[in-house]
Formats: C-alpha cells, sequence, structure tokens
C-alpha cells in the first residue's frame, strides 16, 4: 500500500468521526432545548391562568359586586331604624302611662306633648258634635280587624269617631274630645244616646294635627263631613281652640260611643328586614366569589 492510499483512508475516518461528533452534539442541543421547553411551559401557562382570571372579573364583574355591598348597607341601616323604633315606642308607652298633665295656660306648650294624658274639668257641648271616619275600632291600643272575635266581634270594623266640644269650667275656653268610636248602623242615632249635662273631670290623651292621608278625601266643613284630623278647620267649626284629646276608655259606658281610640303600638318589622337584607348579602357575596375568584360553576 502506497502512501497516498493511506492518507486518504486516514482523512475518510476524520470526516466520519466529525460527522458523528456534530450529529450527537447536535441531538444533545435538542434534548436540553426540549427539555428546556418541558419544564417552562407550566410556568407560562401558570402565568396566563392569573392573567385571565384578572380580565374576567372586568367592569360587569365589579358591578355586580356592589350588590353585596348594598344589602350590607342596608341591613346596617335597619339595626340603626330599629334602635329608633324601639325607642320611640318606649317613650311612647312612658308618655301614656305617666301622670296626667294641666291644661297649660300656653296651649303653645302642648306641641310637643302629644300622647301624653291631660285632664281637665268642665261639660260637654253636644249640640255642636261631629263625626270624623270612617275609622277602625282600636282595642287595647290595637286595630280591630273584621275577624277579630271577643267582645267586639259583633261589631263592624268601620265606623266614625265621635267629637264633641268640651268647656272648661275654670276658664272661658273649648277645647274638642274625642268621645269614642260607633259603628257605622249607629251614625244616624248617635245623637241619641245617653247625654251628661253637669260638670266632670276627665282624663284624655292629647293628639296633634295630621296631614291628609294618602287616597283619603279633602274634609268638607260646610257639609259637616270630617276624614281626618284637621284641628285648626275642626275648631273653627265647632267655636273652640285647636286642642284635641282622646277620652280614655274608662269614661265610657255600654250607651256611649267606645272609648280609648288611641292607637298605642307601632309596627316593628325592622327585625326581619335585618335578616333579609345581611342574608340577600351573604348569598351574592358566596355567589360571586364562586363566579369570579375560584371559577367554578353555579349550581
Amino acid at each position: 500500500m502506497n502512501l497516498t492510499k493511506i492518507f486518504e483512508i486516514l482523512r475518510g475516518a476524520k470526516c466520519t468521526l466529525n460527522r458523528k461528533t456534530h450529529v450527537s452534539l447536535f441531538n444533545d442541543v435538542n434534548i436540553q432545548r426540549g427539555y428546556k421547553s418541558k419544564l417552562s411551559r407550566p410556568k407560562i401557562i401558570e402565568t396566563n391562568k392569573y392573567k385571565k382570571s384578572e380580565e374576567t372579573i372586568g367592569l360587569f364583574g365589579y358591578c355586580l359586586l356592589g350588590i353585596p355591598i348594598a344589602t350590607f348597607a342596608l341591613g346596617t341601616w335597619q339595626i340603626k331604624r330599629l334602635r329608633w323604633k324601639l325607642d320611640l315606642i318606649e317613650d311612647l308607652k312612658q308618655r301614656t302611662s305617666a301622670e296626667p298633665i294641666d291644661l297649660p295656660y300656653d296651649l303653645n306648650e302642648l306641641k310637643d306633648k302629644e300622647y301624653h294624658r291631660m285632664k281637665v274639668k268642665g261639660k260637654f257641648v253636644y249640640e255642636k258634635e261631629f263625626l270624623i271616619g270612617p275609622r277602625s275600632l282600636i282595642h287595647n291600643g290595637e286595630a280591630v280587624s273584621e275577624k277579630g272575635g271577643g267582645i267586639f266581634s259583633r261589631k263592624a270594623s268601620s265606623g266614625y269617631y265621635v267629637i264633641t266640644p268640651f268647656k272648661l269650667e275654670d276658664r272661658d275656653l273649648t277645647i274638642l274630645v274625642n268621645r269614642g268610636w260607633i259603628s257605622r248602623n249607629d251614625r244616624l242615632t248617635f245623637k241619641m244616646g245617653n247625654k251628661i249635662t253637669d260638670s266632670i273631670e276627665i282624663i284624655g290623651i292629647i293628639r296633634a294635627t295630621e296631614k291628609r292621608p294618602p287616597f283619603v278625601p279633602d274634609n268638607s266643613p260646610a257639609k259637616g263631613v270630617w276624614h281626618y284630623r284637621d284641628l285648626d278647620a275642626m275648631a273653627k267649626v265647632a267655636e273652640a281652640e285647636p286642642v284635641y284629646i282622646e277620652l280614655l276608655a274608662e269614661y265610657g259606658t255600654p250607651q256611649d260611643p267606645v272609648g280609648g281610640q288611641t292607637k298605642v303600638t307601632l309596627k316593628n318589622d325592622h327585625l326581619s328586614y335585618i335578616i333579609t337584607w345581611y342574608s340577600l348579602s351573604a348569598c351574592t357575596s358566596y355567589m360571586w366569589f364562586r363566579q369570579f375568584v375560584q371559577k367554578l360553576p353555579l349550581l
């Protein structure tokens, strides 16, 4: 074998070795690149997951968040209303059970004395009495419904209040007294009832004037029709002062109107409102959390 062939054999072996080395290195690089790709892909997916969650809430999601916030605020507001109503009920109870006061000489002092008991002495002026109604019967401070039982079950729930002027004995002054309730059937015969002509002392609950309730017609003083308590207009017709008391129940007789027509109970539903609003707040908060935070489908 000559020297030229030996050099050619050596050169071919070198090329083969370089080619195998190049292929081996290239495969190692690909393997490492693929390994890196597999390791880094979960991080990319995890990052995109949180990014997608933030984008999903958006303006619409934050607007829906206002529902649990608003209902929570309403529940908190009802707590304040409950405290206010309880204080009002307690104040009303104390006023109606306190010792009766005398009629002050300055009638302006009566503006903050509503629901206080007041005693006066004088005579009823039956010639100028009139009716206010229709009104429901009040028994023990509560309105008697049509389905109510007891001694008043035979009476209709709708009737009228008998308003009679009362001339004081110790001064030249006449006030208005609500003597009590009569049924609708007794409307035309109430003036034929028992009349007290002697001077007597009575105790009644002080009441203020009232605004016209919704859906109630206006009063018609010229026709003697009264739907609500307008003290100024009533006093003008009766030639009295705009002072009005509701006679206590113990001053009534079987032939007289039913006394004690002062409603002293107040409706108090604030506790149920508190439970309702806070329950709505809790439910909507949970639904919002599942929809926009946990990304779970709603049931």
